[in-house]
């Protein structure tokens, strides 16, 4: 591993970190979804518009996993990757 210098500061974003776990999150779910049959992206959305959590199965821990997204969050960071930000 290189030797980092003393006058380097290392930074990282704690949004980063969270919108990193957002999406492995969402992905897992989408991935239980797709695996059960289900069309994903009309299920999640379902999920998104009503909180309603029926709309997400509970195979391989997916309807635990989506009661852990901020649907403001995800909403943000929907919205900051379709306009490429």
């Amino acid at each position: 591993m290189p030797e980092i210098p003393s006058d380097h500061t290392l930074t990282f974003s704690l949004e980063e970190i969270k919108e990193e776990e957002l999406k492995r999150n969402l992905l897992t779910v989408y991935d239980a979804l797709k695996e059960k049959g289900y069309n994903p992206i009309s299920q999640i959305v379902g999920y998104i518009l009503s909180e309603d959590p029926t709309y997400i199965t509970t195979h391989n821990n997916a309807r635990s996993l989506v009661r852990k997204i901020d649907r403001d969050e995800l909403l943000k960071a929907m919205v900051r990757s379709y306009l490429g930000e």
